[in-house]
Parts: structure tokens; sequence; C-alpha cells
């Protein structure tokens, strides 16, 4: 079988749910790993994209609790260690780190039990006037399809009303596994595929782009991973309106999950490379350096990710599940991650866009 997948890879062909199977459970890792190469070159060349953005948290108060046994981020309201911010600090926040030059702000947080929508179209309001040049690049779509149960209107609704207060793109999480075996184990009750998949083609119907995720190395089989790629590549086809895909690591500190190892270094890059491989309506493919390491992101660049994502500058979600790596990159760092392993660096906006800079690091428009 893998002399047959070669040549559909070398021709443009589309792989099959049981081809994609297989290169998990049989090809060895560095054959996978030159096929996903050649179609990351051929996509690509050399260009590896960053951003410069930051990450708000905006509170871990979360009705999930304790539903999602992977999650270490999410508290009661009175629980040790919860916390919300208001909107005046998120914008200082913004501001604060808007002095870097951030063309993206990244916002997520728990589903909050009593924040009504408003609350969230004010502060895209206030954010998109404070920090005018910022993609707010905001809410998973768990998030969305709660706003939308707690005010008791559709999805497109909640869409729509958040996109007229600038909300620009979609995060992409939210989701972890498509497979219903899975998520009836490890978080029971949450939305389900459909729901996550209506919001992202409900998005994409207007305008709004998002990413998309794979949270593995936990329970799941590696079918159960061809079945989310499989979803995830038929919306594609459908409304076009995914940009990346980014694959997530379990981290098992601090959750009801913690007996389990998580995913090895061979697991991460060789998830990279299989989902280059089959998500071939995506352009992009992310190594997430914040949630598998330097070292891990930057051989995966030769894997399949031609995305190391960006500078961060804060982030909770992984770090509260135990993750070691730094919260902040310089550009000059992720500059110097990219071509230590001769790639060329280009620095790009939220959507894709190029973003040029002069001498002073000021946007050049």
């Amino acid at each position: 079988m893998l002399d047959l997948i070669e040549s559909k890879i070398f021709n443009g062909d589309r792989l099959t749910f049981d081809e994609g199977v297989f290169l998990f459970e049989k090809a060895p890792l560095l054959k996978v790993r030159d096929l996903a190469n050649h179609v990351r070159e051929k996509k690509h060349g050399d260009k590896t994209y960053y951003v410069v953005n930051h990450h708000i948290n905006y509170s871990n108060i979360c009705i999930l609790t304790k539903v999602c046994d992977f999650c270490s981020f999410a508290r009661l309201k009175k629980q040790e260690g919860a916390y919300e911010m208001s909107i005046d600090e998120i914008v200082s926040k913004a501001l604060e780190y808007s002095q870097f030059g951030a063309t993206e702000i990244h916002i997520v947080g728990g589903l909050h039990p009593e924040l009504p929508l408003s609350w969230y179209e004010e502060m895209l309001t206030k954010l998109q006037k404070a920090c005018p040049q910022v993609n707010l690049k905001c809410f998973t779509g768990i998030e969305i399809d709660h706003f939308a149960r707690m005010e008791k209107i559709s999805v497109k609704e909640v869409l729509q009303k958040l996109q007229f207060c600038g909300l620009k793109s979609l995060t992409g999480g939210g989701i972890e596994v498509m497979s219903e075996r899975v998520r009836k184990e490890i978080c029971t009750v949450k939305m389900d595929a459909d729901g996550w998949l209506n919001v992202a083609r409900n998005a994409h119907q207007l305008g709004i782009r998002s990413n998309a995720t794979l949270l593995f190395g936990h329970i799941e089989t590696y079918a159960e991973r061809i079945e989310h790629f499989e979803r995830l590549r038929k919306l594609q086809d459908e409304t076009h309106g995914f940009m990346s895909f980014i694959p997530l690591p379990f981290h098992p500190d601090g959750n009801r999950m913690s007996h389990l190892p998580g995913p090895d270094q061979e697991d991460i890059l060789k998830t990279i490379a299989v989902s280059r491989l089959y998500l071939d309506n995506f352009d992009h493919i992310k190594a997430y350096w914040i949630v598998m390491g330097e070292t891990t992101a930057q051989m995966a660049l030769s894997y399949g990710a031609n995305d190391i994502d960006g500078t961060v500058m804060e982030e909770k979600i992984y770090h509260m599940a135990g993750s070691q790596n730094p919260q902040q990159q310089a550009v000059d760092k992720l500059e110097s991650l990219i071509t230590d392993v001769n790639r060329e660096p280009v620095e790009r906006d939220a959507l894709y866009n190029i973003i040029k800079r002069d001498e002073q690091h000021n946007l050049i428009t």
C-alpha cells in the first residue's frame, strides 16, 4: 500500500481513510516525513510563517469544570485558582502587548455561567477601538455555542453580533477529538462534533475564517484521528474557510487523565506529517511551539508543518496542564528557530497576509 500512497501523493491524488490509518500504523516514520515534506515544499518551499500575537485567557470559570477529564484550566467560580478579568483589564493587557507590534489578539476562556453576550460584544468593541490594527481572533466553537444557548438565539445570530463588534476569526479549539466514543469518555455532555462543525460552517459562510485543531495522544485510536481529519477535510471542501490545522499534543498534568503519559516526540511528528498528507485542502499545518517545545517544533518543519505560531506573550491553558515551554518568544528568537533549520521566516497576520516592517519594526502599509 505504501507504493500506492506515494504515487498518489506525487500525483496530487486524495488519500482514502484506510490509507490514512496505514500511514499511522505501518508506514516508517522517515518515509512519512519525506512524503509530508514533499507536499510542504510543493505548497510553500522553505517559507515558514509566524505571527506577532498575544493570548488573553479572560477567565477560567467554566460550567464544564467537572465534565472534561483532559482539562487542567477550568475552575468553578469560588474554587481555588479561579479568576475573571474585567473588560478594562483585557483592554489594558491588549494595549500593553500592542507595544510589541502585535497584529493578532487570541482570546479564549471557559464557559462562564453568568456573563451575557453583551459583555463579549462590549469587550470586542472596546478592543477594536483601542487596537484597530489588530485582528481579533477570539473564541472556540464551544464558546460560540455556549453564548447561543445562554441567549436562546442561533449560532449564526451570535456570530453576526460578534462580527459587527469586531470579531475577525475563530481560534479553532473546543472539539478535541470528533469520535463520539472518545467524547463519551473524556467530556460526556460537551458539545458534539456536529455542533462544532455547525459553528465553523456558519462562521465561514459569514466570512469569518477559523482554524481547526485535534487534541491527540490520550485514549483515541489512529482510526479516530483519521475520522477527525476526514470530517475536517469534508467541511473544508464545502466552505474553504479553514486557514490552518493545529495538532495539539495532550498534556496530562493537573487533570483527571494524569495517569496517561501523553504522546512522545515520534507520535507528535507523525501526526503532523499524516495531517499534512491527509488534509490536502488545508494550506497551513502549524507546529505550535508552545505546546510541543522548540526542538520538536523545529523538527516538525521537515514533517509537513509550515507555521510555528507566534510570540504568544502569555498563555495559561497549556501551562496549567504542565507545559514547561516559555510563554514568550521575541521575534528574533522565533526567526532563529526557523533559520537554524534552513527555513525562511515570513511574518504574517492572523489571516496569512504577509507583514512588512521598516527598520524600526513599524508596520509598512
